[in-house]
């Protein structure tokens, strides 16, 4: 569990098992929903697939701790792209963010070397900068 201002990152299974480890808003980050989990027992308030890396980069990738800083930079210009670009999502994420704390959930296996990590870096330092 990581923990910015503002901004909690929890693996979801973490997250089903005591659901006091979620704060604020509770927001799926990933592309693809996760593994063995029924949509009836995971209660987000939101589900933002587009600010999750492109399916290319995360193919790339494919969770190799070796990859990840190479991974992060990369998906920080797929962040900023995004949010230069007007998407949705990343848009929603950064208002969820000023408005109150959220809790960002993500299904990778490794706790440490994933995207939700990256991404809360990147949008607490988008927080910084306003």
């Amino acid at each position: 569990m990581l923990l910015l201002p503002r901004i909690k990152v929890v693996k979801v299974h973490d997250y089903l098992k005591d659901r006091s480890l979620a704060e604020g808003t509770t927001v799926l980050v990933d592309r693809l929903w996760p593994r063995g989990v029924k949509k009836s027992e995971l209660h987000l308030d939101c589900w933002l697939k587009e600010v999750a890396p492109s399916p290319e980069l995360r193919a790339w990738f494919h969770h190799d701790p070796e990859k990840f800083s190479e991974f992060s930079q990369k998906y920080r210009v797929e962040l900023a792209a995004l949010a230069d670009g007007g998407d949705d999502d990343t848009r929603i994420l950064m208002e969820l963010v000023e408005k109150s704390p959220i809790t960002m959930l993500y299904a990778a296996r490794d706790r440490s070397v994933n995207h939700a990590h990256v991404l809360a870096q990147w949008l607490a330092e988008q927080c910084a900068r306003s």
